[in-house]
């Protein structure tokens, strides 16, 4: 008879950092893509043909797409046991088609007969979302057989947050200060190739290197309650009506998503540092200046507020100082004169000075508290599919996982939408705006809405969800208590 697993004895089980690390690389590998995918409104409308509002409504209805299928592919995730493990194949599938539809849809799109390229567009890009969501799901599902001390949970956050912390600083700059200038300012052929170059290698390392990290985790006897349970479609729905702790992460992140999507969105980065501030690579320079201390802040949010009091407290950490810097940052920019913003090292550098300084102190602070909100969502949702077999003794992580995701999705789908609608109520209809678009009074009010006015939005419905969220520390230890127990009896039997 088989010497039953540590997990087994106790409920407990932990990883080893540099597990915990590499399988955080997954996570990164699908937001290489996400920034990537930023700028394909600009290919729409420059190689396909398609309006602004076509573009953004485009994409707003791919993004619906990406959460309708999200359920189906979080049942497979549930229904999954192979030699391979539950979660690896789902990681291997999807980076392929991450990989391959990406390429086709911007080197391959544009050469096809003009009628035809519209509809030749969305079928790659529904086929890559596909793949986009077998690779996101993991992400989540995999976070409860990677390790369930309440303790150690957490440090996936600093890993991810780190990452995206570099990749967020280095992306822009990779885009405004070389693919950019290298060809003229213009979002050519060349272009979308070396940035999907750039973006698909570095995706694929980063997926190998996940797919070892979890290797050893990815087994029966670290989900759930240790042994496949049955579940049905039948189940969902009574998970889904009962689970206040899912319902309430759901609510928080989702509006959290919509403000940072839309933040993120090329155009909103165009209009604040191209034409607001009138240098564009100030949006790299922003990137770079504020990655460390953003770092230092996660790591202080998550690192001892989420570790030793609790993953819901260093939610609020950050809802409440992210909504006092956004205020202050929109205030700002309507007081001094943004167009003085520079930083040494890039071009049009001409002295610190008062706006530089105030924004790059608020900025860094609204990004380190922003990040610990926005990142300590993933273990959080972890903590909810381990209120789910302390509840009802069900262990779906993949729904957990994609009703995340699909509510996230829809919701988020927004943001393109918003940006392409506000850009064409004040005269954009045609062309998004570009870093030669002299700055108006409207146009401004639209780039700081979209940049900093959404998030506090969200924020706003963080604090009210978070009112209702019942998973505290104390309750997740009680949790893992009982998760324990219910193991060892079994293990007797």
């Amino acid at each position: 008879m088989a010497k039953p697993s540590v997990a087994a004895h106790t409920g407990i089980h932990r990883a080893k950092i540099w597990q915990i690390g590499g399988f955080a690389l997954n996570n990164t590998a699908t937001n290489l893509y996400l920034f990537f995918m930023n700028y394909i409104a600009y290919y729409l409308t420059g190689f396909i043909g398609v309006g602004v509002v076509v573009a953004s409504s485009l994409i707003t209805t791919m993004r619906v797409w990406d959460g309708v299928t999200d359920p189906f592919i979080g049942y497979a995730v549930d229904k999954t046991n192979s030699r391979f493990g539950k979660n690896r194949p789902f990681m291997v599938i999807g980076q392929l088609i991450l990989f391959s539809f990406s390429f086709l849809m911007v080197h391959f799109t544009h050469k096809v007969p003009q009628g035809g390229r519209f509809a030749v567009f969305i079928i790659f890009y529904m086929i890559y979302i596909i793949g986009y969501t077998f690779q996101c799901v993991v992400t989540k599902s995999a976070q409860t057989c990677l390790t369930n001390d309440p303790k150690q949970r957490p440090v996936f956050t600093i890993f991810d947050g780190i990452y995206n912390t570099i990749l967020f600083a280095a992306m822009p700059v990779v885009v405004a200060s070389w693919l950019l200038p290298k060809n003229g300012n213009m979002f050519t052929e060349g272009f979308f190739h070396e940035f999907w170059l750039v973006t698909a290698s570095i995706s694929a390392i980063f997926t190998i290197i996940a797919i070892i990290s979890i290797s050893s985790k990815d087994r029966m006897e670290f989900f759930g309650l240790g042994k496949a349970v049955k579940v049905g479609f039948r189940d969902y729905w009574e998970v889904l009506s009962n689970n206040r702790a899912i319902q309430m992460l759901v609510i928080s992140a989702s509006t959290d998503k919509l403000a940072l999507t839309t933040q993120a969105n090329a155009t909103v980065s165009i209009m604040i540092y191209g034409i607001v501030c009138g240098n564009f690579a100030m949006s790299g320079a922003i990137a770079s200046y504020t990655a460390i201390p953003t770092f230092l802040m996660l790591l202080f949010g998550v690192g001892y507020i989420a570790r030793y009091l609790g993953q819901k407290k260093a939610m609020l950490f950050g809802t409440y100082g992210g909504l006092i810097t956004s205020a202050l940052i929109i205030a700002l920019f309507y007081i001094l004169d943004p167009t003085t913003l520079s930083f040494p090292g890039f071009p049009g550098f001409t002295g610190w000075n008062a706006f530089t300084i105030l924004y790059l102190i608020l900025f860094l602070l609204f990004k380190g508290f922003s990040g610990v909100s926005g990142n300590i969502v993933i273990p959080m949702t972890a903590d909810c599919a381990d209120y789910e077999v302390y509840r009802s003794k069900k262990y779906v992580p993949g729904l957990m996982g994609t009703l995340f995701s699909f509510v996230d999705k829809l919701i988020s789908s927004l943001g393109t939408t918003i940006v392409g609608l506000m850009c064409a109520a004040i005269g954009f209809s045609s062309q998004l705006p570009t870093v030669d678009t002299p700055v108006t009074p409207k146009l401004k009010a639209v780039a700081l809405f979209c940049m900093f006015g959404l998030i506090i939005i969200g924020l706003l419905c963080n604090l009210a969800a978070m009112r209702f969220y019942p998973l505290t520390k104390e309750k997740m230890e009680e949790i893992q208590n009982e998760i324990a127990r219910i193991k060892a009896k079994a293990a007797k039997e």
